[in-house]
C-alpha cells in the first residue's frame, strides 16, 4: 500500500528538513510552581525556530509529554504550530495505550500539527502482534501521518515493520535501541518511502554509526539549549570534517553523556538546566524528574562553555 497524499507531503517535507538541519525537540516551559508558562514557551520556541531546524517536535520526551495533561498538551502543540507558521513541519508527541494516544492525536490534528510521533506505550511488554495492532488502531483513528518510536520495551521485528509500513499514514520509524545489526535489517526490508531517525539518547554520540546503516537523520537534545553546538556538529558531520566531529565528541558530548548517566532522568533535567544557564525561559522540570544539584550544575556550566567555544572555532 502506498502513502496517502497527506502522508506523502509530510514525508517529503520531513525528508527535506532532515537534509537541511537537526530535528528540534523543544523543552516545555513551566513556572517555579510547576504551572505551564505559555508565554515563555512561545518565546523559547521562537528562538529555537530562528536557528532553522529541519522540523520541530513539541510535547515529546524532551518536552515532558508524560507530565502534561490534555489541555496543557493542546496549548503547547497549538503554540508550536502558530510559532512555526508553516516554515517547518510540526510533529507532536502522542502516547500511552492506543485509546489515549488517539485522544492526543485528535488534539494535535485539531491544532494543525503536520504529523505525530508515536511514543512507546505505557508500562507493559507486548508481543509483535500487539505492537502491530497498537499502530493499526492509532492509524485507523487519526488522519495524522505517523512516525513510530521504538525504544525500551518496543522493538519491531522485520516482519512487523513490513506490516506497519503498509499502513497509508505510517511515514517513519525512530530508533532508540542502537542495535545496528537489527536496524540494518529493518532499513533493508523497509519500503523506499519509510523515513528512519536516530533517536538514541544524545544521538550525536552514535550519529556516524547510524549513518553507516542508512540512518543519517537524528534528533538533538543539545539543540534545545545550544543550537550553535548542535549545528556545528551537524555541519561538520555532513561535510566530513572529522577533526571537528572528534573534538566535539571528545570534549563536549562524551563528558555530557557521562554527566547525564549519573542520575535517572538527567536526559531531560540536564537539558533544561543548561537552557536555564543560557537564560532561556524554560523553568524547572516536573516531578518525577528532579533538577540537578549545585555540583552537577557547575560541571554542566563548564561543559557548556567548552562546547560553545568549540562551536565558535568551527565557524
Amino acid at each position: 500500500m502506498t502513502l496517502n497524499r497527506v502522508a506523502q507531503d509530510a514525508a517529503r517535507r520531513l525528508r527535506d528538513g532532515m537534509a537541511r538541519g537537526v530535528l528540534s525537540f523543544p523543552l516545555t516551559s513551566f513556572t517555579d510552581d510547576g504551572s505551564l508558562d505559555l508565554d515563555a514557551y512561545r518565546a523559547y520556541l521562537a528562538d529555537q525556530l530562528a536557528t532553522e531546524p529541519g522540523a520541530v517536535f513539541p510535547a515529546c520526551g524532551t518536552g515532558e509529554f508524560s507530565a502534561l495533561d490534555e489541555e496543557e498538551y493542546r496549548r503547547v502543540v497549538t503554540a508550536a504550530v502558530e510559532v512555526a507558521d508553516g516554515h517547518v513541519p510540526v510533529v507532536a508527541g502522542i502516547g500511552y495505550g492506543w485509546a489515549q494516544a488517539l485522544r492526543f492525536a485528535r488534539i494535535a490534528e485539531d491544532a494543525g500539527a503536520d504529523a505525530a510521533l508515536v511514543l512507546p506505550h505505557y508500562l507493559v511488554k507486548a508481543p509483535q502482534e500487539g505492537l502491530v495492532e497498537q499502530v493499526r488502531r492509532i492509524a485507523a483513528g487519526t488522519g495524522l501521518p505517523l512516525i513510530v518510536y521504538q525504544r525500551d520495551h518496543v522493538a519491531f521485528s522485520v516482519e512487523s515493520l513490513r506490516r506497519i509500513a503498509e499502513l497509508p499514514t505510517v511515514i517513519g520509524l525512530k530508533d532508540g535501541h542502537s542495535d545496528l545489526d537489527q536496524l540494518q535489517r529493518l532499513t533493508l526490508a523497509a519500503p523506499d518511502h519509510l523515513l528512519f531517525f536516530n533517536g538514541a539518547a544524545t544521538a550525536e554520540i552514535q550519529a556516524r554509526a547510524y549513518a553507516t546503516v542508512g540512518v543519517p537523520a537524528y534528533s538533538s537534545a543539545v539543540h534545545a539549549f545550544a543550537p550553535e553546538i548542535a549545528d556545528a556538529f551537524f555541519t561538520a558531520l555532513r561535510i566530513g570534517d572529522d577533526s571537528t566531529v572528534d573534538g566535539l565528541l571528545r570534549d563536549f558530548y562524551v563528558p555530557l553523556v557521562e554527566l547525564r548517566d549519573r542520575v535517572p532522568g538527567y536526559a531531560v533535567s540536564l537539558v533544561k538546566a543548561a537552557a536555564r544557564l543560557r537564560g532561556r525561559p524554560v523553568g524547572p522540570v516536573r516531578a518525577p524528574l528532579t533538577d540537578p544539584g549545585p555540583q552537577d550544575l557547575a560541571e554542566l556550566e563548564e561543559l557548556l562553555a567548552t562546547g560553545l567555544a568549540l562551536a565558535a572555532a568551527a565557524r
